[in-house]
């Protein structure tokens, strides 16, 4: 397994942002501010991996709706069946 290489780079951030990271390395939650920036820069990465992947499911549920529209598989709207549902599945959720 090939390591990883270390590129340096040179960041400015807010002077409110700057006591922010130097107070996490000070209360020892990181060993120094780099550790910090790494673990920012990761969890900035896994949330925009799991934007995309919620914006591809939304896309495609999306598109079966207009393709199920298109295709006439629709039923009426009802508002009470749809609440009662809402309902149902609440209470499940709560036990």
């Amino acid at each position: 397994m090939a390591m990883a290489v270390d590129e340096q780079l040179t960041v400015t951030v807010p002077a409110e942002l700057a006591r922010t990271i130097r107070a996490a390395v000070a209360h020892g939650d990181y060993a120094s501010s780099s550790e910090v920036v790494r673990d920012a820069l990761a969890e900035w990465a896994r949330n925009r991996d799991t934007q995309a992947q919620e914006h591809a499911a939304l896309k495609a549920d999306i598109d079966r709706g207009l393709d199920d529209l298109a295709a006439g598989r629709v039923v009426e709207f009802d508002a009470e069946r749809i609440a009662a549902r809402g309902r149902q599945v609440s209470q499940r959720r709560s036990r």
